[in-house]
């Protein structure tokens, strides 16, 4: 019988809290457990898994992500879209360092097709570009070059890899420039 007070949300919000403070790498049940001050068999009732437990965090994590995101590109158009859709998502990315890079981490094909954070992320990333006017395969490779930078940066300045006296925001004001003067002079 589940302890009393644990549910699958519960345990998953935790798990996402815990994360955040270790490392998802580090994210492990038995930890959780101690969380709760429960054995480790208590949280089986609500997570089949390990594996499960960590999808589970990068499901939440994605659709707070992408709820945010979207939320922030609301009736933005060009590079207003652009940079909206950029700071939201390195604001996310630096205020839950492990729910981070659980959206970053290789899921189930099952799992992300009923994920509605990770499919949203999709849209919105489509749409963000939509207004650049880029058709296909070019839409493609510019989603990819969005999400590549922004991920790339984000994991340089997280990881320390930026020890210049310049400010990582003011570059990253730069980053955002230079990714709507490349999608407005995209390549034909």
């Amino acid at each position: 019988m589940a302890r009393a007070g644990l549910t699958t949300e519960r345990v998953v919000q935790a798990a996402a809290e815990l994360a955040d403070e270790v490392g998802f790498d580090n994210l492990t049940v038995s930890a959780l457990a101690r969380r709760f001050g429960v054995k480790d068999a208590s949280l089986y009732s609500h997570v089949r898994s390990l594996r499960d437990l960590r999808t589970q965090v990068a499901v939440l994590a994605a659709r707070e992500k992408t709820d945010r995101i979207a939320d922030a590109v609301a009736g933005r158009a060009g590079r207003d879209a652009l940079a909206a859709f950029a700071h939201a998502y390195r604001e996310y990315a630096l205020e839950h360092p492990g729910r981070y890079a659980a959206t970053q981490s290789p899921l189930d094909p099952d799992a992300v097709a009923i994920s509605s954070g990770h499919r949203r992320a999709v849209e919105i990333s489509y749409a963000v570009l939509r207004g650049y006017g880029l058709a296909e395969p070019d839409a493609t490779d510019a989603v990819r070059l969005l999400r590549s930078t922004l991920h790339g940066y984000i994991s340089l300045e997280t990881n320390g890899g930026f020890a210049h006296a310049r400010d990582p925001a003011a570059t990253w004001e730069r980053v955002i420039d230079a990714l709507h003067n490349a999608l407005q002079h995209w390549p034909s």
